[in-house]
Parts: C-alpha cells; structure tokens; sequence
C-alpha cells in the first residue's frame, strides 16, 4: 500500500479526464497550493522536507509539497557534513625544531660537561643567510611549535592552527561531541507528529479523488525511520559548533608542552594563576561551575631553562610545579596577597649562564622573543635569582619590562595573575626564526634593540671620513692570538684603524666600543657575541682552530648573516696553531682529529680548546681583510 500510494497519485488523472489534461491539472494543481500555504504551514514542512528527501521514490503530490521548501539546504547539508564528524588529535608538527648543535654535541660526549664558552655539535649551512632552523612545527614557538595537542572537527582539520601568542602557539580546540550543542534541535521531534494536520490542505485541494488522501496519510507513519536518521545527524553538524564559539573555548587544553620543543619545555595558563615562590608552584584554580570537559585537574614539573638535553646544564636549573586544581581540590588553593593586571613570565637564570655566550643563546635572545611583544607591560618572575648576573644586563631586563623583578626564591607572597608563561620562548641557538616569532621578529630586529637597550648611536656600518675600524678582540687565556702586533700591523696596511680589547664584567662598556667599530675579528669563543652591538652592515671575521671545530663556527656564522652582517671564516692550517709547539707533525691530534673527539667532550676540549692558541701567518690571512674592508667602502660609495 505505501508503494502503491504513489502509483494512486499519478493514475488519478487517467480515470475521470483525457489524456491531455494531466498537464493541466498539474499546473492548476501548482498554483492552487502556494496560495493556500500560510508562512506557519511552510515552516512545518521545512522539518517535513528532511524526512521525505530520505525516501528512495516521490510521487507528484510529494513533489508539488516540497517544491516550495527545496531552498532549504539544511536538510541536505547536514548528513554529508556529519560524516566527518569524528574528533581527532592533532599533534602540531609544525612547532618540533631540528636538531640543533647542542643536541648533536650531546649525542657525540655522553652527557659530560661542556666548556665555558660553547656547548653544541652541528653545523648551519654556510650559503644560508636567513634563519633556516625550522621545528616541524614548537614554535612553533615552536613548531615546534611547535607544540602541543589539541582536539579539532575534522571538517577544519585543514586549517593550519596559528603558533602560539607565547610563539610556541596554540589553536582552540572544537570538538563535535559537544551535548549541550546538540540541545536546540530536540524539538524536531515534537514537531514531526504535527505534520499530518500540514497534509491535510493540499489533500482537501482535490475533490475529485478522495483516494488520494489516503496515500499521504498512510504514509506519514510509515516516515519514521526517515525521521530518526536526520536527529542522529543534525547534533553533529558542524554549523552548530560555528554558532558556539564559546563553546571551543571552554574546551580543555593541557597546561604544558614537552614534545614539540627540543630546547624547553614550557607552559601556559589562562584564568586564574597563582604563582608561590616559596614552594615553586604556579597553580591555576578552577572557576565556579567548571565541568570536566572545561577543566581537569594536572601536575607538571618543569625546569625553565632552555637546554634541557643537556644534564649538565640543568642540575643547577630549581624545579618549579605547574598545576591545575579543580572544584573539589580548589578550596584549598593559597589566597591572593598580590594581584596584578599584566601577563607573568617565569624563567631561571641559572644553567650556562655563567658564560656570555650562553646568557645571550640561553636567557636574553629567549626573553626577547618572548616578552617584547607586550611592549613593557608584563612582569618577570625569576627562579634561581642571581643579582650579580641580572645586574649585568639590568638595561636589557628594564627595557623589556616596566616592572621590577621578582625573585621566585624568597618571595612569600601569592602572586595573582590572569595569564603565566612558565618557560621562555625559544627556537635555536643564537637565532630566530622570523616565521615563528610574534610579529615577524627577527635577528635584525633583536641588533636593534640591544643597540637601543645600551644607548648606541650606530645602525649602520657606513664609514665617514675615518678609516673603517676593526675591533681585534684578545682572548686572555685559551685560543689567543700570540702575534697580535702583527695582526694588527698587517690590517693597519690594508687601511683599517684598529682597537684591540677583551672586554670585562661590565657589559655597556664593551657594546659602547663595539659599536663604534665596522668590523670585528676574533678565535671562535664568547667574545664574537658582542657581534650583536656592531651596526647593521657589518664585518664579522671569526678565526676557526684546528681540530675539525668548522660545526662549532655555526654558532656564528648563520647568526651574523641573520643579523645583516658580512661573515667571513678563515681556517687556520696546523703552522698557525701552537700545536705545533706540543706534538709531533705527523700526531693523531693533526692527523685524525675525530680519533681524539671519539674519547668524548672532555678530549676534545683538552685537545683543540685549552691548549691551543692562534699564530696568523698574516700572508695569508691577509686576503680576507681585504675583503673585509671592500665591503665596507661599498657600503659607504652606496
């Protein structure tokens, strides 16, 4: 009967007229029934018109009923986009860095201790003059970030999700399971079994054939089955989700990242943050009402410091504990004595920073990034507080925040805060990554404001009428150069007037003369970071000892490209290195120098970095100061 419900419809014509006026009798048919529909009649049928499009055949009275709704696409959308709606984790790859020197270094000495002024292993390439490390972002922000993972609606699994505001980026999540999402479309079922006083009109609109009304009432009963797969499939259509964005939000998302980031590990936390120096603890308290699917109770324990592969490094790094505490738990949670209106970051000091290298790489390049965004207006908050080293960078610290700061270890207050970044920011040594920074930062940019910091006048190497000035800087220990007179004569020939300093505790004195010179030559070590004060344009000379050291001249070489200035590398053959002096020419130490790395960090560093110094033979090394200086006086002709 159902199926034969729709044969009734069309042979209906055939049985009282000719032929010829079954077209007619449509066309009446067609422009009766718009007339007799009220708005109320048309908005029933729209819930009517998603079960009937589930039927496999239509008659012509269904045909002529649906004819006036078919511009709803809800009903055909919705189990199409509905299939896909499955949530999945999505692991952002784009944050994870690539392997930096300090990891190769790592992997090659068995985890021993590493020397003062560097620690790494790993090369950059030498044609690359912009900032290459890229974490399969870590991030991201690293990637990086670089860098967390979060639930998405498959449907925008395409979208690449933005690095985190920290760098080390996040998108909110969306997830289609969502219940309360679902709650508006429960009232589809109420008003199905409304339908049948709808039918009723157009069947009244044909007196002739009082068969006909039986098909549509027949077979409205018979549509349940249709009426159940559209409520199955409209709770997980996505244009709910869309609708909702507060509803995204409130999903949860881990307090922590540990993967994406081969550097640090770091954390962020949004609502309401209390930070206690005393036991190091930074805790974010749930809000009233939370439910487990907007908040979950977590325990992290974090070092936030930035060479976290290297043990060595991190022994001295104080362990901080990040958490979550949920309604129950909550109560408990320390009460406010400090409340504060900016973003907190919390950072240790400790680590490599002994070393001017590693302060830069490790805490001030990281700190930039991170903080310079907020343009002074967020607040530093220091584990393991070293006045005599926060002191030596104090300009830097006191341009990028309008606050003092607070020293984690002995503060026995309870710090109140609405966002925390526990951890800074960070994607390779000595680099950025401008893709990944906040605002396209660069190393450029960075020049810029540690100039700006210390007070330089200088932004580019163009030489007035004075000679270009060449910074010689004079190690006082270990990689010297032996014959400085002579180094210094030779350039005086090729036409540079030059400084030689090894600079002292104080960091503005050594940026001041810096900054005045156009270009600066030095044996790989510390001291070439002081690179950063040179005006943009120029030289960076940097002397490599023997040894197979070339990996760890990419600590300054990629950087000094990135930072707008010339690099060039001289190589130092065995006659210039005062090895000499101590074995024999035909010594595995001049021979085989990866037979002497093979016995680990410690042989290494004996080897090629305490014992040897520098002898320029300065017919040879002449030519690449000619080069220095032609590039200078083409920045000045330009």
């Amino acid at each position: 009967m159902e199926g034969g419900g729709g044969k009734a419809a069309y042979s209906y014509g055939g049985h009282h007229h000719h032929h010829h006026d079954d077209g007619k009798l449509i066309k009446s048919f067609s422009r009766v029934e718009p007339r007799r529909f009220g708005l109320g009649l048309v908005a029933g049928f729209l819930l009517v018109t998603c079960a009937y499009f589930s039927t496999a055949k239509f008659d012509a009275i269904h045909i002529a009923m649906i004819s006036s709704s078919s511009k709803n696409a809800a009903g055909i959308g919705s189990p199409v986009n509905a299939s896909g709606m499955e949530a999945v984790l999505d692991k952002d790859d784009d944050k994870v860095s690539s392997l930096g020197p300090d990891l190769g270094h790592n992997a090659s000495v068995d985890g021993k201790k590493k020397d003062a002024t560097f620690v790494g292993d790993g090369d950059k390439d030498d044609d690359d003059a912009t900032v290459g490390a890229v974490l399969p972002p870590l991030s991201s922000q690293e990637s990086g970030v670089l860098e967390d993972e979060e639930l998405q609606v498959q449907e925008f699994s395409g979208t690449n999700p933005p690095n985190k505001s920290s760098n080390n980026g996040s998108s909110p999540s969306v997830v289609a399971s969502d219940p309360a999402a679902t709650l508006p479309v429960l009232p589809v079922e109420q008003q199905i079994p409304a339908a049948p006083e709808a039918k009723a009109p157009p069947v009244e609109q044909i007196p002739a054939a009082p068969e006909a009304k039986v098909p549509p009432v027949e077979q409205i009963p018979a549509t349940p089955e249709a009426k159940v797969h559209p409520v199955e499939q409209i709770p997980a259509t996505p244009e709910v989700k869309q609708t909702d964005p507060a509803a995204a939000r409130r999903e949860w998302k881990p307090l922590c990242d540990l993967t994406s980031n081969r550097r640090i590990d770091w954390c962020e936390l949004d609502g309401d943050v209390r930070v206690v120096g005393a036991n190091g603890s930074v805790t974010l308290v749930a809000p009233p009402g939370a439910d487990e699917r907007a908040f979950r109770a977590e325990l992290w324990r974090i070092k936030p410091y930035p060479r976290k592969p290297d043990p060595n490094a991190m022994n001295n790094v104080g362990e901080l504990t990040v958490q979550s505490l949920t309604s129950p738990a909550a109560s408990a949670a320390p009460a406010c004595t400090e409340w504060h209106d900016v973003p907190g970051l919390v950072f240790s000091d400790r680590g490599y920073t002994g070393n001017y290298f590693h302060a830069f790489t490790d805490v001030i390049l990281p700190l930039f990034l991170t903080a310079k965004q907020y343009s002074g207006e967020v607040l530093f908050l220091v584990s393991d507080f070293q006045m005599w080293w926060l002191g030596k960078f104090l300009p830097v610290f006191k341009n990028l925040s309008n606050y003092d700061m607070i020293d984690l270890g002995s503060d026995p207050r309870v710090h109140c805060f609405r966002h925390v970044q526990v951890g800074l920011s960070c994607h390779s040594d000595f680099s950025i990554d401008p893709w990944r920074a906040p605002n396209g930062y660069s190393m450029v940019d960075f020049t810029r404001f540690m100039r700006g910091a210390y007070g330089l006048p200088r932004a580019a190497a163009v030489p007035a009428a004075r000679r270009p000035r060449l910074l010689l800087i004079a190690r006082a220990h270990t990689r010297r150069f032996v014959n400085t007179d002579d180094i210094v004569r030779g350039a005086e020939r090729v036409g540079f007037e030059v400084v030689v300093s090894e600079g002292g505790h104080e960091v503005a004195p050594f940026a001041e003369l810096a900054n005045t010179c156009d270009a600066m030559v030095g044996v790989h070590g510390a001291g070439l970071t002081n690179m950063v004060f040179l005006p943009t344009g120029g030289v960076v000379i940097q002397v490599v000892p023997l040894g197979g050291l070339e990996f760890v001249a990419g600590y300054f070489r990629g950087p000094s490209k990135d930072m707008g200035l010339r690099y060039l590398e001289y190589r130092i053959s065995p006659e210039e290195s005062t090895l000499i002096d101590q074995y024999p020419r035909d010594h595995p130490v001049f021979t085989n120098p990866d037979a002497v790395k093979s016995h680990g960090w410690n042989s290494l560093k004996e080897a090629y970095l305490d014992k040897q110094d520098v002898r320029l033979d300065m017919k040879r090394f002449r030519p690449v100061l000619k080069k220095a200086i032609a590039h200078l006086r083409k920045n000045k002709n330009n």
